[in-house]
């Protein structure tokens, strides 16, 4: 096996541990949104929803770039032995981190009631937002020490605290929103509206299990680097640079790698905040109800878009861990192996973005009623409409990555400004002239991860000069995910006949459309022995397959 070959076994290994981690992570958000939205229904997923989007805007500025910068810094170092300068990036960026997500986390606070009042028009989200306001610190801290250990190629804390935060989260945020839920009911019969006040103090009930989720997950980490720091001293020890690097250079470096970081995933993520106030004010003045509106957000926020993101959590995963693999490798000048990473990386997103994509298409309604009991096809539409949202966002959210990676920061950064503007017309004109309603919000998301996929498509063939193979990257998993789709229709609509039950029906039918993807993949040569080894339990994989008689 070449160096390069071997290299990439490493590099998709770690990701792969990444991915099954945020997997893992977003599953346990899917599983307790459920009784959560149970418990405070659709208008407090509106409000609930709303306080997310700024948090979610704000973490983007203040911390969000932390750990791609400090892990891109450490790799570099790393990659020179230069461990002690290594070490000051990972305290000069504590000092950054406890400076910009304290002064974020206080804006939130006292920023709050305009943030959902004005800018947003949803003015009991409030109580949920000023909980997520700490939060923000939080984060910042723990994605420093996220961003040393990926710097160094060991994604395995990272996965294990996202991993911790979830569980904390998910059982704080159903108690608590059980009990604020009924608190929310008598504050609001003293002030004439107990059902609105209900679902807000509810929202802010799961809000908070995101704050000490998080806080779970800091501790975890400081954990982690308290132990990790006497194995990282005889590092140091061995380390002979004689450049030593000043507190203030490293502040600039981070500053530097930040910034163009940051413009791009902030414009890459503010879409949903335009979105949001396009769409709620706009539908207003088309003449539709408050009630209206809230309710399609409601789903759109807390059903939608938390089932959309469980597969684009991967293509996150593997960006993460792309750029300081590739930052190594670009930095040692080594081209091939950089273009042996891209294409890899490509790959595997593509062969689980494919398939994710056609069984949300196909059981976009069974999947609401699963999950939310929500029987409403509005619902069902919805995801059936967003669900190519899957494929161009897997694929856009990698390549930010792999532009970052080999130092073009500021491509992803025009590609999303330019991309954002398009969207925001498309938007307008969706809901002017179709009066789409919230499938205009759904089809302009999608139309904006299609112009970052075409964008920085083009950006990475010209700077790293990646030539990626079409037949296998995209042709054979889409023709092996079309064969699954068909065969999960069927193999549905069969169970719910025999069985009368949607959630039998269902599961079988996702069991199905695994097995019959991995079937057909490996018999049209899409998925090769050499590959499967690339991922945890491969080898169990290829026993599997070779019973099968599908590997030779």
């Amino acid at each position: 096996m070449s160096r390069a070959k071997k290299s990439d076994v490493n590099f998709l290994m770690q990701g792969s541990l990444l991915a099954i981690a945020s997997i893992i992570s977003r599953v346990i958000g899917l599983v307790y949104r459920l009784p959560l939205t149970a418990i405070i229904g659709k208008e407090g997923n509106n409000y609930y929803g709303t306080a997310y989007e700024i948090y979610n805007l704000i973490l983007l500025i203040s911390s969000y770039s932390l750990p791609l910068a400090v892990s891109k810094l450490v790799a570099t170092r790393m990659a020179q032995g230069q461990a002690k300068n290594a070490w000051k990036v990972l305290k000069g960026a504590l000092i950054f981190a406890t400076l910009s997500g304290g002064t974020f986390s206080l804006v939130v606070w006292f920023g709050a009631d305009f943030f959902t009042s004005k800018l947003l028009a949803t003015p009991l989200a409030t109580i949920a937002l000023k909980v997520l306001a700490p939060v923000i610190f939080l984060v910042a801290i723990a994605g420093v020490l996220r961003g040393f250990f990926q710097g160094l190629n060991s994604m395995m804390p990272t996965a294990l605290s996202q991993i911790a935060e979830q569980i904390v989260n998910a059982i704080i945020s159903i108690v608590a929103a059980y009990f604020l839920f009924d608190y929310g009911r008598k504050v609001g019969t003293v002030l004439g509206d107990p059902n609105e006040y209900a679902a807000a103090w509810g929202a802010a009930g799961g809000t908070l299990g995101t704050a000490l989720g998080s806080a779970a997950s800091l501790a975890f980490l400081i954990f982690l680097i308290s132990i990790y720091r006497k194995r990282f001293r005889k590092k140091m020890r061995r380390d002979h640079t004689r450049h030593f690097e000043g507190y203030g250079s490293i502040m600039w470096l981070l500053f530097a790698t930040i910034i163009p970081v940051l413009l791009s995933t902030t414009l890459y993520n503010v879409s949903s905040i335009i979105d949001q106030s396009i769409f709620k004010n706009f539908a207003l003045f088309q003449g539709y109800k408050q009630h209206t509106i809230d309710v399609w957000w409601g789903v759109y926020s807390g059903q939608y878009r938390v089932i959309i993101n469980v597969p684009i959590s991967i293509a996150s995963a593997m960006a993460s861990s792309s750029v300081p693999a590739l930052t190594t490798a670009f930095k040692g000048g080594d081209m091939d192996l950089v273009r042996s990473r891209i294409h890899s990386a490509t790959r595997f997103i593509m062969v689980i973005a494919f398939p994710c994509t056609v069984g949300i298409f196909v059981l976009a309604q069974p999947i609401q009623m699963l999950l939310f009991s929500d029987t409403d096809p509005t619902s069902g539409y919805m995801l059936m409409v967003g669900a190519i949202s899957v494929l161009f966002y897997s694929l856009s959210t990698l390549s930010n990555g792999l532009l970052q990676g080999i130092d073009r920061l500021r491509i992803p950064v025009k590609n999303a400004a330019i991309s954002l503007v398009l969207q925001a017309g498309f938007l307008l004109a969706a809901m002017q002239f179709f009066r789409a309603g919230i499938y205009a919000v759904i089809l302009a998301n999608a139309f904006y991860a299609f112009m970052m996929c075409l964008l920085n498509g083009l950006a990475v063939k010209k700077y790293s000069g990646t030539k990626q193979d079409v037949r296998k990257t995209f042709i054979l998993p889409l023709i092996g995910s079309a064969i699954m789709g068909i065969a999960t229709f069927i193999v549905y609509k069969m169970v719910v006949v025999a069985l009368r039950s949607n959630a039998i029906a269902t599961i079988i039918a996702i069991l199905v459309a695994m097995v019959v993807y991995f079937v057909v993949m490996l018999l049209l040569g899409g998925i090769t022995r050499e590959e499967l080894n690339r991922v945890p339990h491969g080898d169990r994989l290829i026993r599997l397959a070779e019973k099968m008689h599908l590997l030779k």
